[in-house]
């Protein structure tokens, strides 16, 4: 294959290259977080149990974004890698391999869906309204999981190219879709049936087939250093293995998110069905801060793998010290709007009754606290991933999420009541903000000092 010159992720100057990378994906991300809040506004008009229902299947969605994003990021690590190489017969191997491994996590959740939404609930409670509405929820969202999986997969694909535009510009496509059709299924507007929970999945799934449609239309078009074709899905073991090096580490690191909100769920419903919407709410608006901060992650990292390919190590210099500005910026933002506004936010935009805004305004306080170590702590994740020591990466998710947060989040629970679980946030991310630091140094002194 001929030789593509003029690559920008290894000449164009990284203070114009990397924010031009990451903020299509940043604004896009915010986007995203839009509509996960305005799922959560409207089905709280809906009720209190409705938004427990909506807050209690977030692990399992939460493990299917994991499982498409690990992918995406292995494969997306190996494409950059080889289009640093100029190598694009294993760039295309990469592309089309995760093409068909998505295909089988795809169905793996839609017979989770189908088959074991109901025992997922009864894990939970007894309650058999919230069991009701909790299962037309997941169902449907994880019944349906080949837009989200493929969405993510081919957002990932123009990423890696240096299109982050066209990423930007499908996801705005989906999360409008999906904001117009919420409140039209969730309360049944013009002459439709009010569906309430199962109306907020059918939104989402519709937004996810909408983003799915536009981002592979655009990489048919426009995304000429890959070449994606159906006869082409196919296992080749060497190629895999080089997917899930990077990859499976995201996957376990992400997914462990998931064991730490179905943790903390079942810890916080001990105490009332409130703490458990508090968490769910803070989830979502914890989104507009770590969204932008995960989207400047998705741009550094081709930047970085690209260059460790090249072997630019002043690049990956400039790009990690940037991407560190940046997410302190961004994430002081937040801590600023959490520590101020708290009482603004839950009632003017979630019009949260009394017993939640009680026990939201110290919550979203107290754990806010944890943003600044966590910029640095994701930007190091990503350069580990790019440089293709994800294990790094998952060790630090599984230390803070499950080693640090669960067992801190039950003991003060149990000894200084509900309010005091808040603090378990804050401390497992000073750990995690150790644990990267001593890991940078013995990447930097292994690889990166005589690359």
């Amino acid at each position: 294959m001929e030789e593509r010159i003029q690559n920008p992720l290894g000449i164009v100057p990284i203070s114009r290259l990397l924010p031009s990378m990451s903020a299509p994906i940043m604004l896009s991300m915010l986007v995203q977080a839009l509509y996960n809040v305005v799922d959560s506004i409207f089905v709280l008009r809906v009720s209190e149990q409705a938004l427990t229902a909506v807050s209690l299947a977030f692990p399992i969605q939460n493990l299917m974004i994991s499982v498409g994003v690990g992918t995406a990021i292995g494969a997306g690590a190996l494409i950059s890698r080889r289009l640093g190489e100029k190598n694009y017969t294993d760039a295309n191997l990469a592309a089309n391999n995760a093409m068909f491994l998505v295909l089988l996590s795809s169905i793996a959740f839609m017979l989770f869906g189908i088959f074991g939404s109901g025992a997922f609930y009864r894990a939970f409670t007894s309650d058999p309204e919230l069991i009701r509405k909790g299962v037309g929820y997941l169902r449907i969202v994880s019944g349906v999981p080949f837009g989200i999986f493929y969405t993510v997969l081919g957002e990932r694909f123009v990423q890696m190219t240096g299109k982050s535009t066209y990423s930007m510009a499908a996801q705005l496509c989906g999360a409008i879709t999906n904001i117009i059709l919420d409140p039209i299924l969730i309360f049944g507007l013009f002459g439709l049936p009010r569906l309430e929970t199962v109306g907020a999945a059918l939104a989402t799934v519709i937004g996810q087939f909408v983003n799915l449609i536009v981002v592979f239309w655009f990489n048919h078009r426009y995304n000429h250093e890959l070449t994606l074709r159906l006869s082409e899905w196919k296992l080749v073991p060497r190629i895999v293995r080089d997917i899930y090096s990077v990859g499976l580490p995201s996957i376990l690191m992400q997914a462990i998110g998931s064991v730490m909100t179905f943790g903390m769920n079942k810890i916080l419903i001990f105490f009332s069905e409130t703490a458990v919407n508090v968490f769910g709410i803070y989830f979502k608006l914890q989104s507009f801060v770590f969204m932008p901060l995960f989207g400047l992650n998705s741009g550094m990292v081709p930047i970085v793998g690209y260059n460790f390919g090249a072997r630019k190590k002043q690049r990956i210099f400039d790009t990690l010290r940037l991407a560190l500005l940046i997410g302190l910026g961004i994430m002081l933002a937040g801590l600023l709007i959490f520590q101020l506004l708290p009482r603004l936010i839950l009632t003017v935009i979630f019009k949260s009754p009394p017993d939640l805004l009680e026990m939201g305004i110290p919550a979203l306080r107290i754990i806010s606290t944890c943003f600044l170590p966590a910029a640095v702590s994701v930007v190091f994740s990503g350069a580990f991933q790019a440089l293709g020591a994800g294990i790094y990466s998952m060790i630090m998710s599984f230390c803070r999420q499950l080693v640090v947060l669960l067992p801190a989040a039950w003991l003060l629970g149990r000894l200084f009541g509900v309010t005091a679980v808040w603090w378990a946030f804050p401390i497992a991310e000073i750990f995690a903000l150790a644990l990267s630091i001593f890991f940078y140094l013995r990447i930097y002194n292994r690889t990166l000092k005589d690359l």
